[in-house]
């Protein structure tokens, strides 16, 4: 006699990939719990103060000017997001060019780290921008094909869709779909390679950006040298952020990890903190090299020279001497504690650039309003929602059983 596999009906569809196996009753009040809370709170203060802005105009909620048309949301959203998106493809190619198979439990997580980041780079441009349905028009209708923004527009949607592209194996393993999975499996390498030939380029741009502005950034920070800074950071970025992701993840959903398979997630901190202290030193020299070549040493004995030590002793050097104590001394709590400190670093940096060191001797300074911090806390808490609904249905954490080996 012939079997029939019965087919499950819509309810039971939604019940098991949806809700997680719960009743919608239990599912709703699954939220009851003091993290979903915060995260309803922040988002139903930003959601009206982002509606506002598009209701009544960007005068409506922020500081933006003629003066002043770049803030908060370029500096953190944009600057400081495609930076920190950076896990995705520092992973990936430490895994599938370098072929150090150890790093592969966290490249998943790296991997949905970097596209959401991107994600919320979009919309916080989407969000910034005085004609946000202008978006599209550097990709199709821009005849400045020479133009530093027609290329980095290019490139981050080219590198969102790779990392889709990269993500979307995760996807097929929770529907169900093998088969699929198997054929996508062998366009894998060539979807890495492609990532980081992108990010190769447009985290250099972003940095090009500003070399078109040489009279209004400070001397300190402005260097020809810019794009090769913005591209090395962002190295530098992907590992602290990594490093920071991979621990909150593997202790808020260590429930998903597979007893049967540990993962040694110290010995891989301190792997990258190893990188991390090369990068970091490196990066401490070469910004050095720009004071140098620009001959602004004596800018150094002003207050925006002190200003500038401390972005790169306080958050460059130290914690490169941090991640170079915790490896010698396998101290993994340092290695998170510089992990930390370079995360901070680059943020500081995007913000100096695009922001504080930007226009630095205007008369009339920017200073964002409440609300523009608000939408930039709601960007992020929507990326954090995103990521623990993604983790807690989707096999990120861990191998599915059947799909072995194809990560």
């Amino acid at each position: 006699m012939s079997s029939v596999i019965a087919m499950p009906s819509r309810t039971e569809w939604l019940q098991d990939k949806m809700f997680m196996g719960l009743s919608l009753r239990d599912y709703v009040k699954s939220f009851l719990n003091p993290t979903d809370i915060v995260i309803g709170l922040i988002l139903v203060t930003g959601f009206p103060i982002i509606a506002a802005r598009f209701m009544y105009g960007l005068g409506a909620v922020t500081n933006l000017s003629q003066s002043n048309p770049w803030g908060l949301w370029i500096a953190f959203d944009v600057a400081c997001g495609v930076a920190l998106a950076a896990g995705g493809y520092t992973v990936a190619c430490a895994v599938a060019i370098f072929g150090l198979k150890e790093y592969t439990p966290i490249m998943r997580p790296a991997v949905l780290t970097g596209m959401l980041g991107y994600l919320l780079v979009v919309l916080g441009l989407f969000v910034d921008l005085g004609r946000p349905w202008r978006l599209p028009y550097p990709l199709f209708w821009s005849a400045g094909t020479t133009s530093v923004m027609y290329e980095l527009a290019w490139c981050v949607c080219l590198y969102l869709v790779v990392l889709i592209f990269e993500f979307l194996p995760a996807v097929l393993e929770w529907l169900g779909l093998k088969e699929l999975r198997m054929k996508l499996a062998k366009l894998s390498i060539g979807a890495i390679v492609l990532g980081i030939s992108l990010s190769t380029l447009h985290q250099s741009s972003l940095g090009s950006l500003f070399l078109l502005a040489p009279t209004k950034l400070h001397p300190l920070w402005y260097s020809p040298f810019l794009p090769f800074f913005f591209f090395v950071s962002s190295i530098s970025a992907g590992i602290g952020m990594v490093i920071v992701e991979s621990t909150i993840s593997h202790r808020a959903f260590h429930d998903q990890l597979d007893p049967k398979k540990p993962v040694d997630i110290d010995k891989l901190t301190l792997g990258l903190a190893k990188g991390g202290a090369l990068i970091l030193f490196s990066i401490f020299f070469l910004r050095l090299q720009g004071v140098a070549d620009g001959g602004h040493w004596n800018l150094l004995a002003t207050p925006m020279g002190a200003w500038f030590l401390v972005e790169i002793v306080g958050f460059i050097l130290v914690p490169s001497l941090l991640f170079a104590w915790a490896v010698r001394y396998r101290n993994v709590l340092l290695a998170r504690i510089a992990a930390v400190m370079t995360v901070l670093g680059i943020i500081l940096n995007r913000f100096n650039v695009s922001w504080l060191a930007f226009r630095w001797d205007a008369p009339d300074r920017y200073v964002p309003t409440v609300a523009e911090v608000i939408v930039s806390i709601t960007i992020v808490t929507i990326g954090v929602a995103l990521f623990r609904w993604i983790v807690n249905r989707m096999p990120v954490m861990y191998e599915k059983p059947g799909y072995e080996g194809l990560h």
